[in-house]
């Protein structure tokens, strides 16, 4: 019997780049999460005959909330629900379960790389029925619904069983409690050419290290790498996913995977190290003692998708964020293709995934993807990596030195601010906007500024636009400088400001990155007026 309870709504749901962030006791407060859900199920104009997928990265109170969810949806009229076992589900996998089984869209619980536990952060975002996170469109018609919500429908029942896979009614809906990691498993088997690097890893030519960080892949890399290409346990670290990520900070980058790190530091490294972070669709790629910037990895993807049979017949196109390194840009340029800027955020990579209009994308964030799901994806990653190692023979460092060779060098970095009063970034951007039309044709540092403005984007299919995605600042010779305010942590504002020179002389290729960028980073520091407006006097990380 369905129940209508009263609520008030609250004013702070309104969905981030990623879907909707917060502390996890914010999502305790009574009515919380049951107003957000219940404002997804109002933006449709029907729940009837509605199938939705269901899950999340296992971080704590990820159990809880899919049992009021799963009670929600019976009493708001869903037809079926496809429950990952155990509540477990990555992204990628969720993504591939709405395109497999063609349902409406799904809920994935997770704040992605943001740190777990009772104290931790926890996020819900809805993803569409082409598995790619909602538009803006979506997203503002959520925030438009919870605005104005005075009740919401729920049932009164049992907690079900989420860890056995089985079939069975709440309510008088279905409820599908599915094993994700097979189909996820399957699906790689058939992009990637699993006998060759199964052959190169039984042989000993090729070996992995990769750290799970006690986060969503641990599953899907016993299955993948152990059972499937037989990978030596030991090859999996933090392979058990735990509702605080072990303690730790499941963000797959140099300042977090610690035990990673350590390992491809030492003499017997492997081949290849790799992690994911919280909820699967993040990836970190490093070579013995040799980090590869996101950036690099995909222009060097996009350089050798060739090589991998899914690609074969080559990209009709690729695309980056803004802050991303023009890197890829290179390669599309050789190789005849279209390449898209786009703002930060997944979801503005799905239409022109859906349209055909790119193969492949990525973010200088350590996401990266393909038209396999409509969504980055950690595991896919490193597949591909693994891939390309067995076909090309070369270690990491020599394809990326190669490719840089090629293509030129992108030195690249980026500096986090965390934790900012938000008022004080607000005027620290408001501030540098202001200044942007003056700063064009002044000499900074031996650098002369080329052109200075705030990135929007048109979408090239829907016509939509998205203003105020960054300000940017352009130099001669080839070089960037970018800022924003990045939407996916819970306390403050955090501010990320981005560097990027390109240098073509391949003699100058292996110099220290930071000495490089230096007087860029310090050009951005100075403009901003990062101390004065914020008090801090270095960043909280930098990658």
């Amino acid at each position: 019997m369905t129940i209508r309870i009263p609520t008030q709504a609250f004013s702070d749901q309104k969905p981030g780049t990623s879907g909707l962030r917060k502390k996890v006791t914010c999502f305790q407060q009574p009515h919380y999460l049951e107003n957000f859900v219940q404002a997804i199920f109002n933006t449709f104009q029907s729940c009837e005959n509605k199938t939705l997928v269901l899950g999340g990265d296992g971080r704590f109170y990820n159990r809880d909330a899919i049992q009021i969810i799963l009670k929600m949806a019976s009493a708001n009229g869903i037809s079926r629900m496809i429950v990952g076992l155990g509540g477990i589900l990555s992204t990628p996998a969720a993504s591939h379960l709405i395109r497999k089984y063609q349902t409406d869209g799904g809920i994935i619980l997770s704040a992605s790389h943001n740190p777990g536990g009772p104290k931790g952060d926890f996020g819900i975002k809805f993803n569409t029925a082409n598995g790619g996170p909602a538009p803006e469109n979506v997203t503002e018609s959520i925030y438009e619904n919870s605005l104005s919500l005075s009740q919401y429908l729920t049932i009164e029942s049992d907690d079900v069983n989420l860890d056995q896979v089985a079939s069975f009614e709440l309510g008088g809906m279905k409820v599908d409690i599915v094993d994700s990691v097979q189909d996820y498993a399957d699906l790689m088997e058939k992009l990637f050419d699993f006998p060759i690097i199964r052959s190169c890893i039984r042989t000993g030519s090729l070996q992995l290290g990769f750290d799970a960080m006690h986060a969503v892949t641990g599953p899907y890399a016993k299955e993948i790498f152990v059972r499937r290409l037989y990978a030596l346990s030991s090859t999996i670290i933090n392979a058990v996913p735990q509702e605080d990520f072990g303690g730790g900070h499941p963000d797959p980058n140099l300042s977090h995977a610690h035990d990673l790190l350590t390992i491809m530091q030492s003499s017997d490294a492997p081949d290849l190290g790799a992690a994911s972070d919280g909820d699967g669709d993040r990836n970190m790629i490093l070579g013995r003692d040799f980090f590869v910037t996101p950036s690099d990895s995909l222009a060097v993807m996009a350089a050798n998708a060739h090589l991998i049979q899914e690609y074969k017949m080559g990209l009709c196109g690729v695309a980056r964020s803004m802050p991303t390194s023009r890197a890829v840009d290179k390669v599309a340029e050789k190789l005849g293709i279209e390449c898209y800027e786009t703002p930060t955020g997944w979801k503005f990579f799905g239409n022109l995934l859906s349209a055909g209009k790119i193969s492949l994308c990525g973010e200088e964030s350590f996401g990266t993807g393909s038209d396999h799901v409509n969504e980055k994806d950690g595991i896919w990653a490193v597949l591909f990596w693994l891939n390309l190692l067995a076909v090309k023979k070369q270690s990491v460092e020599q394809i990326v030195t190669q490719h840089w060779k090629l293509f030129g060098r992108h030195f690249y970095a980026r500096f986090d601010y965390e934790k900012l009063e938000t008022e004080s970034a607000n005027k620290l951007i408001n501030d540098l906007r202001e200044k942007l039309p003056s700063l064009v044709g002044n000499q900074l540092q031996g650098f002369v500024v080329n052109d200075a403005y705030e990135f929007s984007y048109k979408d090239p299919i829907d016509g939509s636009i998205s203003e105020h995605q960054g300000l940017v600042i352009t130099f001669s010779p080839d070089a960037r400088i970018m800022f924003r305010l990045s939407g996916t942590g819970t306390e403050g504002a955090t501010l990320r400001l981005y560097i990027e020179l390109y240098e073509p002389d391949p003699e100058k290729h292996q110099q220290d990155v930071h000495t490089v960028l230096k007087p860029l980073s310090d050009i951005g520091i100075q403009l901003a007026k990062i101390e004065e407006f914020t008090g801090r006097t270095e960043p909280s990380v930098i990658t």
